[in-house]
């Protein structure tokens, strides 16, 4: 098998007086600052003699010096490897305070770094671990892969493929526009729509673009930490607003209002994340009344606009009267897998520039062919036939879920059905009331404490049922049973 990559050696800044102990050191050190990792291969001894131009003889008695030391290990017939136990290194304090970057760097919060293992652990995790995320095994891969193929080729040949326009490929704009004035009533332009990777980083632009010196950002009390960060990243102070069984609770909104300055509220009106509730249309037309009262922004974030399953969706925000204020974000990361990482944003045309010149900032702009082959997609029906397949799955999933809680756990649980999405919340404070849960553990199961950061004891569990079949639905529950039931 061809090494996919040549590694390539210099004297340029090794010490040492002679060619041996300048590659001897050479090579030390690469082992040492993780540039020669443990088990890669090194290049033959006359290969290696070759790129240097020295002797093979000097770099054979290198190689055997370090396998003496215990930095590289022979293997007959195949090579020479750095070995996969390292010498013990170690560091005088004084040094390591030299080499340490911690004092070079801001501090993140403690929010943030908590995110940021969460999603190391679940970028090693092999099984399935869900919150409400769509099963990669349902996306049209023989499709998406002739389409990616198809549009390379295409955008090769009309050489396409160098930068674009920070705001994402206009061809997606002029998409994503269709399907929003079509499907989601909204009546706006390609020039007031920017792409983005995902919701989180227009939830972030967002963060950004708002002015934290004018107030505070509002968020509903159980909420999307992600979020929660991006904002206080920025310097936004965030104030909770109580939920209830409809969803935002606009009266203590109202008393917020008259208490602080406030710079935007963010909320998931499509489906309350976590608790799934509705937004119902009097406590929307009420909240973009007040946004015009009070001059406040309102960053919408319609994650999973497709999946609703009882009836036709409430209209978005950003399509009723008063949403002059409303900066609605989608994802299209929720209609294949998360790992596609497509969004965008639809705001006022200031906002979207001011979105385009923090991309050019941080990422220049988006991934040329991902944007293409989706708007290839949706302007073929694929997308919309591929939407209404997974709806039908993602529902007989819904109604399963509800009965196996209701099969297993019988009265000692209470739900309300969800109109939509990909997770059911599930009340089993009955069940934990002075219980320990810190050791709790199950793959598809969130427990409530985990969307408030203040919040002491579990009273809620948000079961993702999207990512997993039918039968595993039931295992999970069962396992859910065991650990939950005395």
């Amino acid at each position: 098998m061809l090494r996919p990559w040549d590694i390539q050696f210099t004297f340029e800044d090794s010490c040492g007086k002679t060619l041996h102990s300048k590659l001897l050191n050479r090579i030390t050190k690469d082992i040492q600052t993780g540039r020669l990792t443990p088990g890669s291969m090194l290049p033959g001894s006359r290969s290696l003699a070759n790129q240097l131009g020295i002797n093979r003889k000097t770099v054979q008695q290198v190689y055997e010096e370090l396998e003496v030391q215990g930095w590289l290990k022979s293997k007959r017939r195949r090579g020479t490897f750095v070995s996969e136990t390292l010498p013990e290194q170690s560091l005088s304090a004084a040094n390591t305070s030299l080499i340490s970057s911690t004092k070079k760097t801001k501090p993140s919060s403690k929010l943030v770094e908590s995110l940021y293992l969460d999603a190391l652990a679940l970028a090693d995790c092999v099984s399935i671990t869900n919150d409400g995320t769509p099963d990669a095994r349902l996306i049209p891969y023989e499709l998406l892969a002739r389409t990616y193929r198809r549009v390379c080729v295409n955008l090769s040949r009309q050489a396409k493929l160098g930068y674009g326009d920070p705001r994402g490929a206009i061809e997606l704009r002029n998409s994503i526009q269709k399907m929003l004035s079509s499907d989601r009533f909204m009546n706006c332009s390609e020039q007031e729509i920017c792409i983005v990777r995902g919701s989180q980083m227009g939830i972030y632009l967002a963060s950004r673009i708002l002015d934290s010196k004018k107030g505070v950002i509002i968020m509903e009390d159980l909420c999307y930490l992600p979020a929660k960060a991006a904002f206080e990243s920025n310097g936004f102070e965030v104030v909770k607003c109580r939920l209830d069984e409809q969803g935002l609770d606009i009266a203590h909104l109202r008393e917020i209002l008259e208490n602080h300055n406030v710079s935007g509220v963010y909320v998931t009106p499509h489906h309350q994340y976590p608790t799934t509730v509705c937004l119902p249309m009097h406590r929307r037309l009420a909240l973009l009344a007040l946004s015009k009262t009070h001059q406040f922004s309102i960053i919408e974030d319609d994650y999973d606009h497709e999946f609703h399953y009882e009836s036709n969706p409430i209209p978005p925000l950003a399509s009723l009267p008063n949403s002059e204020n409303v900066v609605h974000i989608g994802s299209m990361s929720k209609v294949f897998a998360p790992g596609l990482r497509l969004g965008y944003i639809v705001s006022d045309t200031q906002f979207i520039e001011r979105a385009a010149q923090e991309i050019v900032l941080i990422d220049r702009q988006g991934n040329t062919i991902t944007e293409h082959v989706i708007s290839d997609l949706m302007e073929s029906g694929e997308v919309k036939r591929h939407i209404r397949k997974v709806r039908r799955e993602y529902k007989e999933r819904r109604n399963h879920t509800a009965q196996e809680f209701t099969r297993v756990f019988g009265e000692k649980i209470s739900f309300i059905l969800p109109t939509g999405g990909l997770a059911i919340w599930v009340d089993i404070s009955k069940l934990v009331e002075g219980r320990d849960l810190s050791d709790f553990k199950n793959n598809d199961s969130t427990l409530s404490t985990l969307f408030a950061v203040d919040q002491k004891a579990p009273t809620h569990i948000r079961f993702g049922y999207g990512a997993i079949s039918m039968a595993e639905i039931t295992k999970s529950i069962q396992k859910l049973a065991q650990a939950l039931i005395k």
